[in-house]
């Protein structure tokens, strides 16, 4: 098992965001859960995650057939009502994915894969802005001491985007889900790298401020902006996961998937990344590169020995179960629990002298671009704390 050294970053992060100019960026309790030590990751160990991500990506579009078969979109649970937009963004390359960002573990043997967040992943402004806020805050000279290039890997992200849609309106929306700063602050930071990519309009609200129209001179994706001054975006970025709008609105889904067909609006990350988000491509990925080095063992039915069994649409760590030799070990509570479930071989995580679990956290945006990390005693959430780190 790898150990992971620490290093001091004393100093409080919260002063020196602010100082920066970037306070919109970060929420107040982000203070809370960053770390006031560093991980002291050797360059050659930073390459590696940055390269595994990079493969694992690949891998991932290799694997998917062309065209995408009804089995496979039932075998990852994708939502029946989303088949259209998933295989219209699939076929249509204007339709692009922005980012995504890769769990790994670090083991001897080299970085595993536990999973992809490819539609919706957070921690945005703590890897871009906080991690190297950090550096700052403890007096330390930042310059090229973190693997962190996720701020311009989303401007260029954002500006590929941009000039492949070039007939649609160039005004960006970003909606998140009501009621969390976490979510609105992630936009909040993919709102600044779209200005800096050069779109003239971005607005940020919540998605129960968007509207959206199918018919006549209305047709399209609508905001106010500004009291009583409506704007209709050919943008759309959603901190909002597609198989929850699926679930929960499916009407609202019925129409973006008009607009999407007709090309009145273009959405990201696309509803494609749906087929990476679901943790059932772990299996199949197993399927199309069997002992690959940056894979783990997964199946669909259960692994002898010692494994984990997550729902394919799960999040947040909940209903994960961690099962040994046919007895459960432990299982986080959580809302998924009826889904469809993929077993992955268990890794184990590098530790610190307390005991702590460290997973890394690598961005990918166009090409693997920043790395993070977050610890826990027990199962890696999103409320687990977040870790910055200095090359070594």
């Amino acid at each position: 098992m790898k150990t992971i050294q620490l290093v001091p970053l004393p100093g409080n992060v919260g002063p020196a965001v602010r100082a920066l100019g970037w306070e919109w960026a970060v929420e107040e309790a982000c203070e809370n859960y960053v770390a006031q030590e560093a991980v002291l990751l050797p360059e050659a160990e930073a390459d590696a995650l940055l390269a595994a991500a990079d493969t694992l990506y690949d891998m991932m579009v290799r694997a998917i057939p062309d065209p995408v078969p009804d089995d496979l979109l039932r075998l990852l649970a994708i939502p029946p009502n989303l088949w259209a937009a998933v295989r219209h963004s699939w076929n249509d390359d204007r339709h692009w994915h922005l980012y995504g960002r890769f769990d790994l573990a670090s083991t001897p043997e080299g970085p595993k894969l536990i999973e992809f967040n490819a539609d919706t992943a957070t921690s945005i402004p703590e890897t871009a802005v906080v991690q190297w806020a950090s550096l700052v805050a403890a007096g330390q000279d930042e310059d090229d001491r973190q693997a962190n290039g996720l701020f311009e890997g989303l401007e260029a992200q954002l500006r590929e985007w941009h000039s492949l849609n070039s007939d649609l309106d160039a005004a960006l929306l970003l909606v998140y889900l009501p009621d969390s700063a976490e979510d609105e602050a992630n936009c909040a930071v993919v709102a600044e790298a779209a200005r800096a990519a050069g779109f003239p309009q971005v607005h940020v609200c919540p998605v129960d401020a968007m509207q959206v129209s199918v018919t006549g001179a209305e047709r399209g994706v609508w905001a106010e902006v500004e009291p009583g001054e409506w704007v209709r975006f050919g943008f759309v970025f959603k901190l909002v996961p597609w198989e929850i709008l699926a679930e929960e609105e499916p009407e609202l889904t019925a129409d973006l998937t008009q607009l999407l067909l007709s090309r009145d609006v273009i959405i990201a990350n696309p509803a494609y990344s749906l087929l990476f988000q679901s943790k059932g491509l772990l299996a199949w990925l197993w399927q199309a590169y069997p002992h690959h080095p940056l894979l783990l063992e997964a199946a669909f039915e259960d692994l002898s020995g010692h494994y984990v069994r997550k729902p394919l649409l799960g999040r947040e760590g909940q209903n994960v179960a961690e099962i040994d030799g046919g007895s459960l070990r432990r299982e986080q509570p959580g809302e998924f629990g009826q889904q469809p479930q993929v077993r992955q071989r268990w890794a184990q995580l590098p530790r610190d002298a307390q005991g702590r679990q460290y997973q890394a956290g690598v961005f990918w945006a166009g090409e693997a671009c920043a790395v993070s990390f977050r610890r826990e005693t027990g199962v890696i959430t999103n409320l687990s704390e977040f870790v910055p780190h200095v090359l070594e």
